[in-house]
């Protein structure tokens, strides 16, 4: 069965950087378009960004220029590195893969990784 495991949450202050690392297995990787996604307090869970096996990738238009995602298939890794970080980015932060380089396909998800952006 395919397991994804997030890490690499924290606190940061207001324009400080983090990146999460989200470990896949029990699937091909490197044939899956991976995506991140969040979920803030009282809201739904949001697309993030993707990235295709072919490298496309796909941002929210809240985080284009802050956020960039990558993949290394030989660690069966995505990850997502968050510059110029908002106390709106604060949410907790999942991995998925991808249809269509938005919709999260899993049924099943993780348990994240919380990032809160506070000074």
């Amino acid at each position: 069965q395919v397991q994804l495991v997030e890490s690499g949450g924290g606190l940061v202050q207001p324009g400080g950087s983090l990146t999460l690392s989200c470990l896949a297995s029990g699937m091909v990787f490197s044939y899956y378009a991976m995506g991140w996604y969040r979920q803030a307090p009282g809201k739904q869970r949001e697309f993030v960004a993707a990235i295709t096996s072919g490298y496309i990738t796909n941002y929210e238009d809240s985080v284009k220029g802050r956020f960039t995602i990558s993949r290394d298939n030989s660690k069966n890794t995505v990850y997502l590195q968050m510059n110029s970080l908002k106390p709106e980015d604060t949410a907790v932060y999942y991995c998925n893969t991808v249809h269509d380089l938005v919709t999260a396909a899993q049924g099943i998800w993780g348990r994240g990784t919380q990032v809160t952006v506070s000074s």
